[in-house]
Formats: structure tokens, C-alpha cells, sequence
């Protein structure tokens, strides 16, 4: 095979229905959380929108572990919308009030679910963050403001592991069940520049290195070394040759299972799969007697599945 393999241990580490996992980064974090919620698995997806770089999503799951409500103070106007800093623009409303909704519910359904995570799956997408001018502070999204209200630079190896390290003995202390399994983003910021994009690629990669020294739950899974390496061809990229292709996502995700599923989790998979298929059908005749007969299988299917799996129950109901 004209192919450079990038080997993988089968993980000692094994993600089973009756975990939980919660997943936050880049959008590449977002594609392995559809396949992941896909085949049925408890899951939450990015309760912030979108993050890119580091500090944002520790400051993101240093708001889930103290779930402290937004107030209108945590807001900006800008263009007749409310918007936060901390949150992609899918938060922002015409109102203070419904923005404020939308952000405090969401938060207080992620707080309760990282409660009882089992695995935390963080995509790092770059080393480069920008300031608020005013604040000082990280911001997660720009939300196409002006660049002068920001400072622009690039973290350090050091500055990554120090917060980690405290973020993750916090997050240990108090969810003790909790492992975390880190990947960098394939995507490629180009905007930065190809040498510049390698660098801060190179950063995260050097900072989970070394946090996987410090740490037993931390695990690191090579989505960006599969791109760049077993699929660097660009049939394997999307049109704008940065992001991967449909094709590249549903390879790592496979690469993804065979490291973290053992045999029956792919069993169970395998079968939700079907349904899967079985419920995105979309008949031409819905009326039509052939399409019942075949609405009462999947229903059929679903109540074998619960009897086999009865932790399926309100996933599949």
C-alpha cells in the first residue's frame, strides 16, 4: 500500500455504553461527537460552541465545574446582539434575556452531565489566542469585532501544561471516575501561515506530551498524525484542502473505535448502526402498507435491542 500506517495500541482505556462522554474543542472534537451520538451513545457536544485553542476550553470546563449562572455583566451589544465572549455566536440573541436563556440552560445541563462523565475527549486546534484589550482576558470568539480590541500572541508549551495541571487535579479531585483523552485538530489554521501553523501545532503537541507524563488519566489519541500521515493524500481533504473529507472523518473515527471499544462495545455499535440507517429512512410512500410493516420492525427492532441492552432504554425510546 502506497501508505505510511500510523500504529495504535489497542487502549487499555475502553469507552462502553454505559459511559458518559463529553467532548470539547475544535470541530474536529465535533465530528467524533456526532459518530459517537450517532450509534447512541450518551454524549455532550461542545456546551460553548466551537473552541480553538486551549486556555478557552479549560476556561469553559472551569465554568461547567462551578456552574455559575451568566448575568447581563458577562454580556456584550454589538450590531442589535447579545453576545458573550466565552461562547460561539449559536448563544447570541436580539434580547439580553433570551441570550442569557440560552446560555444558562445549556450550562446547567452541561454542569450536571460532566458530573457524572466518565471520559472528557479535548481537541486542541491551535496555540494562538486572542485578548481582550479591556478585560485582558482570553476570549473564545471574536465575533467579527474589530482586531484593534484584541491582543494576538501565541502560548507556550509552559504556559498550557501549568493550567492544565491545575485544571486536571481539580477535575480529579472532585470527579474521580473521570479520564481524559486528548487529540489536536487536523485542521490546519492557514490563515497563520504554513510555517507559523506548524509551529503551534508543534506546542500542543509538546504540552500534551508532557501532561501525559504527569498524569495516569491523561491519553492521547493521534487524530492529527492519521491525517497528516496516513491520509495525506488530498482526495482526503475537503474543497478548502484544510479540513479533512467526509472520507478522512469516518477513517480516524474507525481508527478511533479500534482503540477505545473492546468486543462488545463493537457488537452493540455494529447492531445501532442498523437502526440508524433503519430511522434515517425517508419513504417516497409513507402511507403506503410496505412502509407500516416496515415502521413496526424498527420498533420490533428497538424493544429486542432494550431486552438485550436494557441500559438502551431511554436512548432508544
Amino acid at each position: 500500500m502506497f501508505q505510511t500506517k500510523v500504529q495504535i495500541s489497542s487502549s487499555p482505556l475502553k469507552i462502553g455504553y454505559e459511559n458518559r462522554v463529553m467532548t470539547m474543542g475544535s470541530c474536529f472534537a465535533e465530528n467524533i461527537s456526532k459518530k459517537l451520538n450517532d450509534v447512541f451513545f450518551l454524549t455532550d457536544i461542545n456546551p460553548f460552541g466551537v473552541l480553538y485553542n486551549p486556555v478557552s476550553i479549560s476556561n469553559s470546563i472551569e465554568l461547567l465545574i462551578h456552574n455559575k449562572p451568566f448575568t447581563e455583566k458577562d454580556l456584550f451589544q454589538n450590531k442589535g446582539l447579545w453576545q458573550s465572549f466565552s461562547h460561539s455566536s449559536l448563544f447570541s440573541a436580539t434580547t439580553a434575556e433570551k441570550c442569557l436563556e440560552n446560555i444558562n440552560d445549556r450550562l446547567s445541563n452541561a454542569s450536571d452531565f460532566l458530573a457524572k462523565t466518565n471520559f472528557l475527549l479535548i481537541t486542541f486546534g491551535t496555540a494562538w489566542i486572542y485578548e481582550e484589550q479591556k478585560s485582558g482576558s482570553v476570549v473564545s470568539n471574536c465575533h467579527k469585532l474589530p482586531a484593534t480590541a484584541f491582543f494576538r500572541r501565541r502560548l507556550t508549551v509552559e504556559e498550557i501544561v501549568a493550567g492544565y495541571s491545575k485544571l486536571i487535579n481539580e477535575l480529579t479531585n472532585k470527579l474521580q471516575q473521570l479520564k481524559l483523552i486528548f487529540s489536536v485538530s487536523p485542521i490546519r489554521h492557514w490563515k497563520d501561515g504554513a510555517h507559523e501553523n506548524n509551529i503551534s501545532k508543534s506546542i500542543l503537541l509538546l504540552a500534551i506530551d508532557e501532561l501525559q507524563k504527569q498524569f495516569e488519566q491523561v491519553h492521547y489519541f493521534p487524530a492529527y498524525e492519521i491525517q497528516l500521515d496516513e491520509l495525506r493524500d488530498y482526495r482526503f481533504y475537503a474543497p478548502d484542502m484544510l479540513h479533512p473529507s467526509d472520507v478522512a472523518v469516518d477513517y480516524i473515527w474507525e481508527k478511533f473505535c479500534e482503540t477505545y471499544f473492546d468486543a462488545q462495545t463493537s457488537k452493540i455499535k455494529k447492531e445501532l448502526e442498523q437502526l440508524a440507517a433503519d430511522l434515517s429512512h425517508r419513504p417516497l410512500f409513507p402511507d403506503s402498507e410496505k412502509y407500516q410493516k416496515f415502521q413496526a420492525n424498527i420498533t420490533k427492532k428497538k424493544e429486542e435491542l432494550i431486552a438485550c441492552y436494557p441500559f438502551l432504554n431511554d436512548r432508544l425510546k
